[in-house]
């Protein structure tokens, strides 16, 4: 099992000195979290608090370090290598790219952020501000769009140029941390103990983000089918979601690239389109564009202050942005590799500075167009009294706002469905593009030349569904989630690392001369 012939003699199609022990470990950290979920919640939030504590300064300037390092290496000499053979043209049109990198960056969190979480600001506002005052509205949905600007997308795009270089230029077999590594840690290193020790940290990562996203993902999907059908929330129905879920995931992931993760991103910009013009046909359109409009003037009027904000005088206390803002970074640098990996396997003929910029343009604005439509119609169904928002979002029920507030629209039914269409679709382009990469990551095979195994997508979909129904089941995720955000600080330090490897690669081979693109 797991292996295939190949010249008369047996190879095995996963790394199992790699994938087996961050399996173990994954299983071992799950046992007693699922035995005491409340004791070791407890216990994990608070070395999580204390770690946002001390290192919340630190988390931000990261955030913010990696934007420059972002808008260096683009406009750069580092900017002009192209991620493969300069002749030849990009894998995907510029459309297609952006579709695959919008809807593995967004997801269906989105969805949740852009039409809740300028409520939670709302009750509880940042600099002093009167809670659930217009001001407080304002800066919600002035905070929701930040959430999902250049920082978030330079923590998830910026290992990337590292990972592309050594698959397209340098056409390493395989395509891990470790070997992104090698131009500084040495062959030694790589090969031994250490190079291990890295790929193992990156795949406990994804495994546990994957689990969690899985699980926490389902809620979006129940809460607005039990809205529909009019039923209650319960495990049959949670199961029913993500078994039809899994096996979208794991379809799309056996396609492959082109035929599953290529379409079903392009169809969901489609449907995404649709969704919002619906939502401003028939619902209030000229407030949403007036309040976004309003929001996007706060947005850059405040940019910065949201960007380094700590509250260090503690101003009437702590307030949900500035933990959130930290949390945030913490949780998205735990899927920092990931995406990397990913946007570095889809990116051949593409400029380093294609893959950067657009990653940092195409997510941030489909984000804020998103966020300005669903926050927009979210903040009109409070102020109208249709739906007692903040009420919802204080009694700590923010998922239950979403199906109320779409059943305030006109042909409510018909929207409910076409969210949870979309929904399913964002969330399947986030798990089968993460499915991809761990077998990519794990595969023995050539990566520069090949596909990861269909049979190794298979299994890696079957392990990470089968833990998540477990903790699902028995309990364990929301510690899992703790776990999964306090593991981005070893993340952060091999980001770092991959940065300065991927420049000390190209000054090495000094292509950024000879791996141009030719002037016309």
């Amino acid at each position: 099992m797991g292996t295939k012939r190949k010249g008369g003699q047996q190879k095995r199609l996963i790394d199992y000195p790699i994938f087996v022990p961050s399996l173990l470990i994954i299983v071992a950290i799950s046992i007693p979290l699922s035995m005491y979920e409340n004791e070791s919640l407890e216990i994990l939030n608070a070395i999580f608090n204390k770690l946002i504590d001390v290192f919340s300064w630190g988390y931000l300037w990261y955030a913010i370090i990696l934007v420059g390092a972002a808008i260096y290496l683009s406009f750069s000499k580092y900017g002009k290598v192209v991620l493969g053979n300069p002749a030849e043209k990009p894998r995907f049109t510029l459309f297609e790219y952006a579709s695959i990198l919008i809807s593995m960056g967004l997801g269906s969190t989105i969805m949740r952020t852009g039409m809740t979480e300028w409520a939670n600001v709302a009750v509880n506002p940042p600099f002093g501000v009167d809670p659930q005052s217009t001001e407080a509205i304002l800066w919600g949905n002035s905070y929701s769009m930040f959430l999902w600007s250049f920082q978030t997308f330079a923590i998830f795009v910026m290992a990337a140029p590292a990972m592309g270089y050594i698959l397209h230029v340098r056409r390493s077999p395989v395509m891990r941390i470790s070997e992104a590594c090698r131009v500084i840690f040495g062959d030694r290193f790589t090969d031994g103990f250490g190079g291990k020790m890295l790929d193992v940290i990156f795949l406990i990562s994804i495994l546990a983000g994957a689990s969690v996203t899985l699980g926490l993902g389902a809620p979006i999907v129940t809460y607005n089918l039990a809205e529909l059908l009019n039923i209650e929330i319960n495990f049959t129905l949670t199961l029913i979601v993500t078994i039809v879920w899994v096996a979208l995931f794991s379809i799309s992931a056996y396609l492959g690239i082109e035929r599953g993760i290529k379409r079903l991103s392009t169809l969901n910009m489609y449907l995404a389109g649709a969704f919002a013009l619906i939502i401003m046909l028939i619902g209030p359109g000229v407030f949403i564009l007036n309040y976004f409009t309003d929001s996007m003037g706060f947005l850059i009027s405040n940019y910065v202050d949201m960007s380094f904000h700590t509250n260090a005088l503690s101003i009437d206390g702590s307030s949900h942005m500035e933990r959130q803002t930290i949390f945030w970074f913490a949780y998205n640098a735990t899927w920092a590799m990931l995406h990397s990996v990913f946007a570095a396997k889809i990116s051949y003929g593409r400029t380093i500075k294609e893959m950067i910029l657009t990653y940092l343009m195409a997510p941030t604005f489909i984000s804020w167009v998103a966020t300005g439509v669903l926050g927009g119609l979210g903040v009109n169904s409070y102020l109208s009294g249709d739906v007692p928002v903040l009420d919802t979002v204080a009694n700590n029920d923010a998922m239950q706002a979403i199906p109320d507030i779409l059943s305030s629209l006109p042909f409510s039914t018909v929207v409910i469905i076409l969210f949870i269409v979309i929904a399913m679709i964002f969330l399947t382009t986030t798990l089968d593009s993460t499915t991809y990469t761990i077998a990519s990551y794990t595969s023995t095979e050539n990566m520069s030349k090949v596909e990861p195994s269909k049979y190794l997508r298979i299994i890696v979909a079957a392990v990470i569904t089968v833990l998540a129904l477990i903790l699902m089941r028995i309990g364990g995720l929301p510690p899992l989630e703790v776990v999964s955000g306090m593991m981005g600080i070893p993340i952060i330090i091999i980001q770092f690392f991959t940065i300065y490897a991927v420049i000390k690669m190209i000054d090495e081979d000094k292509a950024w001369k000879t791996n141009v693109r030719e002037k016309k």
